[in-house]
């Protein structure tokens, strides 16, 4: 593949996917084994990423209580009177490892209307409507207007939304990079698929060190 996929962390974006605590925390409604533990991985890449002045987006998703903006294959889940990630709660909130600020909470109205919500310089939330960051959102073009051609992926759950956004992000020709062990879910075939479409690889010590000699 030549030199085209390899990431440029001085142009690169952290792209966080779906650290809520209904995910995260052991027990919550929705935990994804796993993610609790990289938390300490991902709260140390983030800062990592604001030393450097370098981009942060932090996507996240939400479920009216209705189930009205779910998935076809959730709508029932939420018709039976579930409530994740519901807009207003606790457990939709960003978990404090990644938050610039403890004090910070989603504006839920802001991001269900499809816009992003500052939280601190070169740091923003960003809802998705479904399992991909990129669809019907204004990721793409937010990452354009930064001169951004590279994303570091990190966050919850690999085999649905965050393998939806690396492929959304391979068919825009950005280059990609996936931090094993701050990701939660991953498999061997996943990875050797993901190999197959440019994804590099990392760990959350190699690219500390990295972005510490940027």
């Amino acid at each position: 593949m030549g030199n085209y996929t390899e990431p440029e962390l001085s142009r690169s974006a952290l792209l966080t996917i779906d650290m809520q605590y209904d995910f995260t925390l052991p027990g919550a409604s929705a935990e994804v084994p796993g993610t609790y533990a990289i938390l300490p991985n991902l709260g140390s890449i983030a800062q990592a990423y604001r030393f450097n002045g370098l981009p942060i987006i932090h996507v996240v998703r939400l479920y009216l209580p209705d189930g009205s903006n779910a998935e076809l294959c959730r709508r029932t889940l939420f018709e039976s009177g579930t409530r994740i990630v519901c807009p207003g709660t606790d457990g939709a909130e960003l978990v404090n490892e990644l938050k610039p600020s403890p004090a910070l909470r989603l504006d839920s109205a802001k991001l269900l209307a499809g816009g992003l919500q500052t939280v601190a310089k070169q740091e923003w939330i960003l809802y998705k409507p479904r399992w991909g960051a990129f669809y019907n959102t204004p990721l793409e073009s937010h990452l354009h207007s930064l001169r951004i051609n590279s994303l570091t992926l990190v966050g919850c759950n690999y085999p649905n939304c965050p393998r939806a956004t690396l492929i959304e992000a391979s068919e825009r020709d950005f280059r990609i990079l996936l931090v094993e062990d701050a990701i939660s879910g991953l498999y061997e075939r996943g990875k050797q698929e993901l190999q197959n479409i440019g994804v590099h690889f990392s760990n959350t010590p190699k690219l500390l060190n990295q972005l510490s000699q940027l």
